[in-house]
């Protein structure tokens, strides 16, 4: 085992209560998402469970949108929520109940969805904003580009208990600030994510573009924590 042989900048107060309060509201959620994902270690039987809370994608629709029609058909809809203020923000806001996502919608054709639970519920509520734009009276030709830009996830280490001062001592990239944020910030080069760690064992993983990438870190994470013996159950 090395050192960590790199420093890290210290988290301002405002930075560490934004994401501490992030993450406790990630790990809250846990409960009411029904279908975790579970990675087994293989060694010693363990299973993780893992909860997509948040995958956020870019997506080109390759057309020019007239916001202003679109808003104006839709703010009675019963369905859909609506809203459009081009003196504070650009797009305009499109929320829809079946998926549950939110959909920032831009004039050049470019799209942000957010609060899809899976990939693949990106890939839905991409084609279900297509055709209520459609439907409004846009013309979309072409197939539309969707990336997955950032996932989020959070779980635990089967209730396994982790010593964080040992594991900021020994983790190289991580960074451990009690007295700022009650969590170690943990960066991954490969895949590059980052985690947060948190003495109960609990976690948030960030950055991943692919749902196998949010299991190959935790499962690495994992791996690591393992190697300097950081867990304390």
């Amino acid at each position: 085992m090395t050192k960590k042989k790199e420093t890290t900048k210290k988290l301002s107060k405002k930075e560490a209560k934004k994401i501490a309060d992030e993450a406790a509201a990630l790990i809250a959620n846990e409960n009411r998402i029904p279908t975790p994902s579970e990675i087994k270690n293989e060694e010693d039987g363990l299973i993780f469970k893992i909860i997509i809370q948040n995958c956020v994608a870019s997506v080109n629709l390759f057309t020019s949108i007239n916001l202003v029609s679109i808003y104006q058909q839709l703010i009675d809809d019963d369905v859909l929520t609506v809203s459009f203020n081009p003196e504070q923000f650009p797009g305009l806001i499109l929320k829809t109940k079946n998926p549950k996502i939110s959909s920032l919608v831009f004039s050049s054709g470019k799209l942000v969805i957010t609060g899809a639970k899976s990939t693949d519920m990106v890939h839905e509520a991409v084609y279900v904003v297509m055709g209520i734009l459609r439907d409004s009276g846009t013309t979309i030709d072409e197939d539309p580009e969707i990336i997955v830009q950032n996932i989020v996830a959070s779980g635990n280490f089967n209730k396994r208990t982790i010593n964080l001062e040992l594991a900021s001592m020994w983790l190289e990239s991580s960074m451990y600030e009690p007295e700022q944020f009650p969590g170690l910030i943990y960066r991954l080069p490969i895949p590059k994510t980052v985690l947060l760690l948190f003495q109960s064992g609990n976690l948030v993983c960030t950055g991943a573009k692919t749902e196998d990438q949010v299991h190959e870190a935790v499962r690495k994470t994992y791996d690591d924590l393992d190697e300097i013996e950081a867990f304390d159950t």
